[in-house]
């Protein structure tokens, strides 16, 4: 998502792209919702509990690797070098380079949600008041402009959790040459995978005993009725994750519990009992295959990390 734009319905102002996606998303067969639009306040609130529970490693490994080897990382960071982040968010995980990479020429920090990179960049300013910290509101996969002063210098790419693992492969492949192309010949990357593992560990990091994906599942619909005037009946879906072996990777899902309909912007969609609407999915990788899609983009190995108990990996690829 890289523009917002409005329209005016009787009650509201809603977001067009938000609405065509979703009219979009629920006449497909089988019906879809973009991950994407997982994240309104409500919903951002929702994941940070997730990455506090004991079932959803992801997060906690990461940070681990990240803190171990982010030394190593800051030895290859040329002094001013350029810190670019790809979906940025708060920039939480951002600290631990920063911390180890005080040289740095300045950070850059994208993403699509303003208010996330505007609270991100207070708080980075007051933690490093020495920092040059730069914003970009919008999609990561557009032409990255700095200023002339820094137009010239080293970039690290940065591009941690498993977000990679949203994508397709094939769609890995495209986002992954657009940041090559965006950070330039001789960049580095760092970017994280969740690799495959243990199915039934999978599957509790997707649905906890506390429900809280559950409520970040179906908050997409409760989204759709604060913001498009829907009538979804939340009571009547639950959340259901699922793994798909052939494809190694979990599919989040809203199932429909019984025959009903919903209203969306004057359209009905109508739901057979267990009909299921695709909201996620989130791809595993063996450290081999996550290697082969980023020569395929044009990137070559510097290092991979991973912990103790083999849940997650940090690769540091460079661009030739």
């Amino acid at each position: 998502m890289n523009r917002r734009q409005s329209l005016r319905t009787e009650s509201a102002t809603i977001d067009e792209e938000f609405a065509a996606a979703v009219l979009a998303g629920l006449s497909a067969a089988p019906k879809r919702l973009p991950c994407r639009y997982f994240y309104d306040a409500r919903g951002s609130e929702l994941f940070e509990e997730i990455t506090e529970l004991e079932e959803y490693y992801p997060t906690r490994t990461e940070l681990a690797i990240l803190r171990e080897h982010a030394g190593e990382l800051a030895e290859r960071a040329p002094p001013g070098a350029v810190l670019v982040e790809f979906g940025s968010g708060s920039s939480r995980k951002t600290e631990v380079l920063l911390d180890a990479m005080p040289n740095l020429g300045a950070y850059v920090a994208i993403d699509v949600s303003a208010s996330a990179l505007g609270g991100a960049r207070r708080r980075l300013e007051a933690c490093y008041p020495r920092l040059r910290v730069i914003t970009r509101t919008g999609d990561f996969r557009m032409p990255l402009d700095l200023p002339v002063e820094l137009a010239d210098a080293p970039r690290l790419g940065f591009f941690p959790g498993s977000t990679i693992g949203n994508l397709t492969r094939e769609e890995a492949v495209r986002l992954m040459g657009d940041m090559r192309r965006t950070l330039g010949a001789g960049a580095r990357l760092v970017i994280g995978a969740d690799l495959l593992k243990d199915e039934a560990r999978l599957l509790r990091a997707y649905d906890d005993a506390k429900g809280v994906t559950a409520a970040f599942n179906l908050n997409l619909l409760a989204r759709i009725n604060r913001e498009l005037g829907a009538d979804f009946d939340l009571a009547g879906f639950a959340h259901e994750a699922y793994f798909d072996a052939g494809q190694s990777r979990i599919e989040m899902r809203l199932v429909s519990l019984r025959g009903q309909e919903a209203h969306v912007l004057g359209r009905r969609f109508a739901f057979a009992p267990q009909e299921r609407i695709h909201t996620e999915y989130s791809h595993k990788y063996t450290v081999e295959d996550f290697q082969a899609l980023a020569r395929r983009a044009g990137w070559s190995r510097v290092a991979v990390w991973r912990d103790a108990e083999l849940l997650f990996s940090v690769h540091e690829l460079i661009a030739p």
